[in-house]
């Protein structure tokens, strides 16, 4: 099987959107795709564990991508192993009143990850500066003193915008946050696949909403937004990875492996251990516990 190079996914150089593979061909079987992401699971699990016990560091993980890019099916197999009490999923939908009344990054800045567990993020801070500015209209829902119309969402307004979103980032990792941020590259052939069985296979009709053909035809639009978010905050604090999705399981082997590489550089992230006091009283404790 083709080894994992982180380098073949990570932005660290200007990309250009056209030319990000959606499929990548590891020669290996389906079988064998998932039984090494089994065992990277496994070990990212282990390694979850000893995160949690040192309590220093939190790690998130974004998730974006063209609708059917197939963020839920990985935060399901790639999670897998985790204690649940370790790992908590947020999925951010449109933005309700109430979050509408505070800016933009607040619902997030709420849901972030406590030092020691990892936070999943499905959509993610990023629809701001994606979803908004295909459709400016919706800044307007904010209620932002200086802005009045759409003609005031102007290319000023962005850079402001994306201003905010590496600073907040920056902050996060300044404070113990590892920041992982995966771009599920997804063909437009392949999420016309995708939306056709969802509308033929009844058990997945629920998953489809017309809007989605609506968004579909702004296809291009989304590519140009997608290609400044992935250039102008790719950093190395938080950095972007490109992940070919037409191929799920080997999408997310991609994703696993690229999470526990990284995290394995921590060497600082270890299991407490106990003082040297309680240490020494080991044995006393073992035999009392024994003596019952």
């Amino acid at each position: 099987m083709k080894s994992i190079d982180i380098s073949d996914y990570k932005v660290t150089k200007p990309i250009s959107i056209k030319d990000a593979t959606t499929y990548v061909d590891f020669n290996a079987e389906e079988k064998a795709i998932e039984d090494e992401l089994e065992a990277t699971r496994r070990r990212l699990g282990e390694l979850q564990d000893t995160l949690y016990a040192h309590g220093k560091y939190a790690v998130l993980v974004c998730l974006q991508g063209m609708d059917a890019a197939g963020k839920d099916s990985m935060i399901r197999e790639v999670f897998k192993d985790f204690n649940a009490r370790g790992v908590v999923v947020h999925s951010f939908k449109v933005p309700t009143d109430l979050e509408k009344k505070h800016d933009f990054l607040w619902r997030h800045y709420i849901a972030l990850p406590a030092r020691g567990k990892f936070g999943v993020f499905n959509r993610t801070h990023y629809e701001n500066v994606l979803v908004t500015r295909v459709h400016p209209e919706y800044i307007l829902g904010e209620n932002l003193p200086d802005v009045t119309s759409v003609s005031d969402v102007n290319e000023s307004f962005w850079d402001k915008r994306f201003d905010q979103i590496n600073n907040f980032e920056k902050t996060l990792a300044d404070n113990g946050t590892i920041i992982f941020k995966f771009f599920l590259s997804l063909s437009k052939d392949e999420q016309k696949n995708r939306q056709l069985r969802r509308l033929r296979k009844p058990s997945k009709n629920w998953k489809f909403s017309a809007g989605d053909l609506d968004e579909r035809d702004l296809w291009s639009d989304y590519m140009s937004c997608y290609e400044d978010v992935l250039n102008r905050t790719s950093k190395p604090h938080a950095p972007w990875y490109i992940i070919p999705s037409d191929d799920k399981p080997t999408a997310r082997l991609i994703v696993a492996s690229i999470m526990l590489q990284e995290l394995q550089q921590y060497k600082d992230i270890k299991e407490p251990e106990l003082d040297d006091k309680h240490k020494a009283r080991i044995d006393e404790y073992i035999a009392r516990l024994e003596g019952e």
